[in-house]
């Protein structure tokens, strides 16, 4: 890949890490703050109701998915891109300014709901918008490695947000970060966001969009436009579904749970996420390699039959694991099943799709999915705690994998389909392309 592709790859990617960094860190830091905005009591259902305003921000995913989906289809990738990362940026900083409930009473909730939304907001637009854009400013040969970035860059900034909250607990004090130190995370992510604002206007759009002439198509990122690609929409939520309660359970719930169930200390609980969401990021580009040698599905289904059948175990081992190096183990065991599905599914979905609805069918179904399986993760996971029935999640995310299983089986390869062909032959039903020797093909879902 030459010099421009790895420069196109930087950016799309680098606003996408400020995205999630902010997204992230109320999850990260959510144990400081939760008891900050309701009253003294239930300190697990002062978690459950922050963790419940984390979860509101995911049902506004799929408005944001249609919003920015349609900008991006109607106005390029680069407008889209820009708008999703000044929204972040707002909510960002209401969030670190919010009033406590000793302030404020149930005020600073309200802040809290207000930025959680425009995070929805942002966040729904941002998955297809940087997925759109780091599949078509690729090589075909190497959409599945440039793609891959996406999660390169999600994990790099909840990692950076696990580094910031390390350090916040070896220079500041229990009562310190409880007080007014889970704030700085949130000031941190507006100045980056406001950095990536400045790239991200400087940015090229993408030539597949550029020549496809979708932006004369008077129909282009329109509902209308997507019901003509209703089954690869509906395709979109089944395959996700699986793969985000994964890896939402092995990212961000991952720390309270080995606090929360494992027993672990706080700070030991955070260093293990950390080091298993170093290697996981590291695993991604490999994949995305694999997948354009041997193809998409193979990957998916890997994810799937491993998610079926390990969940239950390793959760269960991870609950009893008690020191650092047993649980990073079985972290680093999850991870890399889950790896199967972070490292292609963008570029799996955009390649669904034709150039003119190609962000919008990716971001409104894939947000749908998210706000239904991967927005309730935790809340169903505190659910069962609280129930005294925690092991019925585990059960709960196998089962999910087992729905996207069957979804990978039945579906057919999408790794040869040339961007700029897809489409041809959705009247009967198939996305027909090109692959790259030139041979035609034709795939059925």
């Amino acid at each position: 890949m030459g010099r421009e592709q790895w420069t196109r790859i930087w950016v799309g990617s680098a606003g996408n890490m400020v995205e999630w960094f902010d997204w992230f860190v109320y999850a990260t830091f959510a144990v400081y703050f939760a008891d900050a905005f309701f009253p003294e009591g239930n300190g697990t259902a002062n978690l459950m109701n922050t963790m419940g305003i984390f979860a509101v921000g995911f049902f506004m995913r799929p408005v944001g998915g249609w919003l920015l989906g349609r900008i991006g289809d109607r106005r390029g990738r680069k407008a889209a891109l820009t708008l999703t990362v000044t929204l972040m940026s707002a909510s960002a900083i209401l969030i670190a300014v919010a009033p406590t409930y000793a302030v404020a009473g149930y005020g600073g909730v309200a802040v809290l709901m207000v930025a959680r939304l425009l995070q929805g907001l942002s966040v729904g637009g941002e998955y297809a918008a940087s997925a759109t854009y780091l599949t078509e400013a690729s090589r075909p040969d190497r959409r599945g490695f440039a793609s891959s970035f996406q999660y390169v860059s999600m994990t790099a900034g909840q990692l950076i947000g696990l580094g910031l909250l390390i350090l916040l607990q070896h220079t500041l004090s229990e009562d310190a970060l409880h007080d007014w130190g889970w704030r700085v995370p949130f000031v941190v992510g507006a100045l980056g966001a406001a950095v990536v604002f400045y790239l991200r206007r400087t940015m090229l759009e993408t030539e597949v969009y550029a020549e496809s002439g979708a932006a004369e198509d008077a129909d282009r990122g329109t509902l209308k436009a997507l019901w003509a690609h209703r089954r690869e929409a509906f395709l979109v939520v089944a395959l996700t579904m699986g793969g985000t309660v994964a890896y939402y359970t092995y990212t961000t719930y991952l720390t309270k749970f080995l606090s929360k169930s494992a027993g672990m200390e706080k700070s030991t609980a955070t260093l293990v996420s950390f080091c298993a969401l170093f290697v996981f990021m590291c695993l991604q580009p490999l994949a995305g390699l694999l997948s354009d040698r041997i193809g998409r599905r193979p990957l998916l289904i890997g994810f799937a039959v491993g998610s079926t059948f390990l969940t239950v175990p390793v959760m269960m081992m991870l609950k009893h694991a008690g020191t650092f190096w047993p649980a990073l183990g079985l972290s680093l065991l999850a991870l890399v099943v889950v790896t199967g599905y972070t490292s292609i599914n963008a570029c799996v979905k955009a390649e669904l799709f034709p150039t003119g609805v190609r962000a919008l069918g990716v971001a409104l179904p894939y947000a749908v999915a998210n706000a239904l399986f991967g927005g309730t993760a935790e809340y169903i996971a505190l659910w069962f705690k609280d129930a005294g029935a925690e092991s019925g999640y585990f059960w709960y995310v196998a089962g999910c994998a087992a729905v996207s299983l069957v979804v990978y089986l039945s579906m057919r390869e999408t790794r040869d389909l040339d961007l700029h062909r897809i489409g041809a032959g959705e009247a009967t039903g198939t996305a027909a392309g090109r692959s790259s020797d030139g041979t035609s093909v034709t795939t059925a879902f």
